[in-house]
Formats: structure tokens, C-alpha cells, sequence
């Protein structure tokens, strides 16, 4: 077992949690930009590295396979990375391992966004996210509250709704630029 090294609060990865579609991925790219840091999208890297979109994973493969794939992908950055901004799939903090290794390694920062105003984007998001398939809206409202209780475990939470992705990412920049001040301030 591999002795737990303490990572200097300034090295911290920042990982964007939330449900699919909030804007992790659009958020975490700014927030990347802004702190000069690499952005890592673990849904985008698995389909690099499985050479398939996610929803051909689904369909071939099952979606245990995927939660197992990245679980092991997660858990990996967030011990063995530093100083990237990661976003992750929707359902991906529902896993255990995959919540203790982001709180135990990284910033965790909840992208919050009312089920009101998710539901506006519903139909942009339906094309490219397997769960969302041939379910009513009724399941998805479901889902949406169902995942509150894991995404209640971060850091902080930025509250997404009416906000365009420019704002949300200066929100937490300051957010951790404060936290680093506070902390370590004589960095």
C-alpha cells in the first residue's frame, strides 16, 4: 500500500462534479485557462482511450463496465496528478471510491443548478447522454434528485442558475485564489 503524501493545498487538482449537462465541461475549461492549468474532461479521455463514444460503451459493453473504467480513471488522476482541472461525468461521484479519493486529494467544487433550469436545457443535452434515452421526465426528475445526496459531499458549491460560464469560472477562481491566501499564504 502506498504511504498517503499530504498535497500542498496550491496543487490540489479542482474537479467539477455535478449533473450532466450543469457545464463542467465549458466551466472547467475557463477555470483551467484562468489558473494555467490542463483541463481533463474523464468522460472525453475514456472515449479516447476505449476509441468509442460513451454511449457505444453503454450499448457494447454495459454500464457497469463504464463505472468500473471510470472509477479506476478517476481515482488514478486524483491520487497520481496535480494541478489539473478535471470534470466528471454526472454519474460518475455517485461511485464511493470515486468521492473519498476527489475529497481526500483534490478541491471539489458542486456546479449547482435548479432542476427548473436544467430542464431547459434538457433538449440539447438528450443526443449524447445514454441515461437520458427513452426515459420519461418524470424518470429524470428522478435521477436529478436521486444524485443531490452523493453531490452534497464537496467543497464548496457555485450555484450555476442564470449565469453564463464566464461568471461561474471568475466565481471559482476567486474562490480558490481566497482559499489559497488563507491557508497558504506565504506561497
Amino acid at each position: 500500500m502506498k504511504e498517503h503524501v499530504e498535497i500542498p493545498l496550491r496543487e490540489k487538482n479542482i474537479v467539477l462534479i455535478g449533473f450532466m449537462g450543469v457545464g463542467k465541461t465549458t466551466i472547467g475549461q475557463l477555470v483551467a485557462k484562468k489558473l494555467y492549468r490542463d483541463f481533463i474532461d474523464v468522460d472525453q479521455e475514456i472515449e479516447k482511450k476505449q476509441n468509442m463514444p460513451i454511449s457505444l460503451i453503454f450499448q457494447k459493453f454495459g454500464e457497469d463496465y463504464f463505472r468500473k473504467i471510470e472509477k479506476e480513471y478517476i481515482v488514478d488522476i486524483c491520487t497520481n496528478t496535480r494541478l489539473k482541472v478535471v470534470s466528471l461525468g454526472g454519474g460518475a461521484y455517485l461511485q464511493e471510491e470515486v468521492r473519498n479519493a476527489c475529497l481526500s486529494n483534490c478541491i471539489v467544487f458542486l456546479l449547482d443548478l435548479s432542476w427548473d433550469s436544467w430542464r431547459d436545457r434538457m433538449p440539447l443535452l438528450v443526443e449524447n447522454r445514454p441515461l437520458l434515452k427513452e426515459k420519461s421526465m418524470e424518470e429524470i426528475e428522478e435521477l436529478f434528485i436521486k444524485r443531490q445526496n452523493a453531490y452534497s459531499l464537496h467543497n464548496s458549491k457555485v450555484s450555476t442558475n442564470n449565469l453564463d460560464p464566464e461568471t461561474v469560472a471568475d466565481e471559482i477562481v476567486n474562490s480558490v485564489k481566497l482559499t489559497w491566501s488563507i491557508y497558504e499564504p506565504n506561497q
